[in-house]
């Protein structure tokens, strides 16, 4: 009885786990982040579409490694920053033109 009961628990604490991490799943569209149905700039959509633009230019490289590492976000950002595609994400490690008077 007690090992039915045991696994019982194991099992819902399995589904209970799996709806928690369903429920945290981040969805991007590009750069924007998903949140009830309104798309919202964020950091976290920022770096994933960096990443998947850097791969069409034949870096490798993953989002997770732009968030870790400003370096690599910056590197990269000097090759591919002018395309308007990241020019959001690339604004952030880049700097800014000064005023030219």
């Amino acid at each position: 009885m007690k090992y039915q009961a045991a696994k019982l628990c194991l099992l819902a604490g399995s589904c209970v786990a799996l709806a928690a991490s369903n429920a945290a799943a981040i969805e991007c569209q590009e750069d924007y982040q998903i949140v009830q149905g309104q798309p919202i700039s964020t950091p976290y959509c920022r770096d994933g579409y960096l990443a998947k633009v850097a791969r069409e230019y034949g870096f490798k490289t993953s989002p997770a490694a732009i968030r870790n590492n400003p370096s690599r976000k910056e590197e990269i950002c000097r090759f591919i920053g002018t395309d308007i595609r990241v020019q959001t994400a690339c604004s952030e490690v880049m700097p800014t033109p000064r005023d030219a008077r």
